[in-house]
């Protein structure tokens, strides 16, 4: 598979144990199979940067993929927990996040290779709301379906990094670039408060009827 990274500079030979530990899957090298997301993720207000081209080699790896029916978006949301700082100002979300990650948490670290949904400023806000009370399950959902345009593919494992090879880069020039990583921040969010954040549906399940039915994965209703 063709997959790139968009950074400041170019990396011909991605390193193992590289790689902030806060990140949304913690440690590891975050690529994109979207060429236009890796020149967003390259460019910063006043500074243009790379998007690496890569082929990564599959066969052989162990790949957890967030995106099918086996998960629920509360799988991804437990990793995030785990790993992102997240504001918990009232007890509900402190109780929130809590059992989420004891119930929902996959064993993520054990494989090589992670594909999900990419947290950026946007959908780790919708995130925050969840677990606060503030919007369903269902609006979580929905909120977060522009997103996959911006699913990531992480190599976690040193495995992961001997079945990945440099090909060849492409310049992202900030002053296009960063106009439009803004704008789909800007479109995302718009959307969310336009058509989600204060549209209440009736059977919608909020965090608190999942923390007082002690919800579990394979509970339908969140599918």
């Amino acid at each position: 598979m063709k997959v790139y990274h968009g950074s400041t500079h170019l990396i011909k030979f991605p390193e193992y144990g590289k790689g902030k530990s806060y990140n949304d899957y913690g440690s590891g090298f975050y690529c994109t199979e979207e060429l236009s997301m890796a020149k967003e993720w390259a460019v910063g207000r006043t500074n243009s940067g790379y998007a690496n081209c890569y082929e990564l080699n599959e066969q052989g790896l162990t790949v957890l993929n967030l995106n099918t029916t086996e998960y629920c978006i509360l799988n991804w949301l437990a990793i995030l927990l785990e790993n992102r700082t997240f504001d918990v100002p009232s007890a509900l979300a402190a109780e929130a996040k809590q059992y989420i990650m004891e119930h929902f948490l996959p064993e993520y670290k054990t494989y090589d290779l992670i594909k999900g949904y990419r947290a950026d400023d946007s959908y780790f806000s919708f995130a925050q709301d969840f677990i606060n009370g503030t919007i369903s399950y269902r609006q979580l959902n929905r909120a977060m379906y522009p997103g996959r345009l911006g699913q990531q593919v992480v190599l976690k494992s040193k495995r992961a990094f001997d079945h990945i090879r440099f090909e060849r880069y492409e310049l992202a020039d900030y002053e296009e670039w960063f106009v439009k990583k803004e704008m789909r921040d800007k479109a995302a969010r718009r959307e969310y408060f336009d058509k989600e954040r204060n549209k209440r549906q009736r059977g919608d399940i909020y965090i608190t009827q999942i923390l007082d039915e002690e919800m579990m994965a394979d509970d339908l209703r969140l599918r």
